[in-house]
């Protein structure tokens, strides 16, 4: 197999041969169709994440065919098309895993963190954490829903029967959750980086029926809103901007600290909640919402060799949707967007 691994902080990931890994008990050998990156793969690399285990393969939105199984696992399970999402195995013994909560479980493996992940040409996951897909479908285009998707739907979910929606940062999550919002008759408000006509752009196209700057207040107020981006700087803004008695939910696993704030903003019974990881039960909700609102997903190709580049365009904001990684010996047979 070939990969691009991770060997110290800070530093671009090295295209490398390794032998194809056996699949132990409980687990599945996946050919790597398309795996998307995402902005935790950069908080990975960045060393904003501690404790990654090194060296390492990112990337956990993984889209690939079972051509190997381990001990236990079904052999109808070869062949079949399957997404690996960043939660890749809970103990099911602490205490969250118990209630049901085994997104917060004590004792988790994470793809492309704590386990090598897809941004290469084969990935081993655990066969009950992987979520069957439609083998019709794109593959590049399926890929960016097995984070962007998950994490973008729980983080939805968090803001309960809210009607107007502030979406800050308009990345990959936001772009897909505004197509369910559009579907669901909710009104999308975009936030984007300042002055940044591209995402605002495209945020209207998907159906916003706002758009302007992270700076800038709504024209009325918001019933919730959900940062995406990783800026602790926008916790007060977003909560400013947020009736009383709304939800501001963030949205990522990193962000920066959040400044100090006159109580103001949070008085009125707002609430201010994160969003941790995501739950099998997420991905039986979520798949068939997104085929129901025919979530069309924005993404731009790249070769395993190019990961560095993928995430550097991530880094640096120059992307319009996902950025989503094709194997090399498969790259060839699409056009770049």
């Amino acid at each position: 197999m070939q990969a691009m691994v991770l060997h110290k902080i800070g530093e671009p990931l090295r295209l490398e041969g390794r032998k194809l890994p056996e699949p132990r008990a409980g687990e599945i050998l996946i050919e790597v169709e398309a795996c998307a990156v995402c902005r935790t793969d950069l908080h990975i690399v960045d060393g904003d994440l501690k404790n990654a285990r090194l060296p390492l393969i990112p990337g956990h939105e993984i889209v690939g065919k079972v051509v190997g199984i381990g001990q236990g696992v079904s052999v109808t399970r070869l062949g079949k098309r399957l997404g690996v999402p960043w939660l890749g195995h809970a103990c099911g013994r602490c205490d969250y895993c118990r209630r049901g909560a085994e997104n917060l479980c004590d004792e988790p493996i994470f793809t492309g963190y704590t386990r090598d992940g897809g941004f290469a040409t084969h990935a081993i996951a655990d066969d009950s954490f992987s979520i069957e897909l439609d083998p019709a479908a794109d593959a590049v285009s399926l890929a960016p829903l097995l984070c962007a998707g998950l994490i973008g739907w729980r983080s939805l979910k968090k803001c309960g029967e809210a009607q107007k929606i502030g979406l800050y940062g308009f990345g990959a999550a936001a772009h897909i959750i505004t197509q369910i919002c559009k579907w669901q008759g909710r009104k999308v408000y975009a936030f984007t980086r300042k002055g940044d006509l591209q995402a605002q752009s495209f945020a209207s196209k998907l159906g916003a029926i706002w758009w302007g700057g992270s700076d800038e207040k709504p024209p009325e107020e918001l019933d919730a809103a959900i940062i995406f981006a990783p800026i602790g700087d926008l916790v007060p803004k977003a909560l400013q901007a947020v009736r009383k008695g709304g939800c501001v939910v963030c949205g990522g696993i990193h962000m920066s600290d959040i400044p100090s704030m006159p109580y103001a903003a949070l008085w009125g019974e707002r609430e201010l909640v994160s969003v941790a990881n995501l739950t099998r039960q997420d991905a039986k909700d979520f798949f068939p919402v997104a085929a129901d609102a025919a979530v069309m997903t924005t993404t731009v190709r790249y070769s395993l060799e190019e990961a560095n580049t993928a995430l550097a365009n991530l880094r640096s904001g120059h992307l319009s949707g996902a950025a989503v990684i094709v194997p090399t010996w498969k790259c060839h047979e699409v056009a770049h967007a």
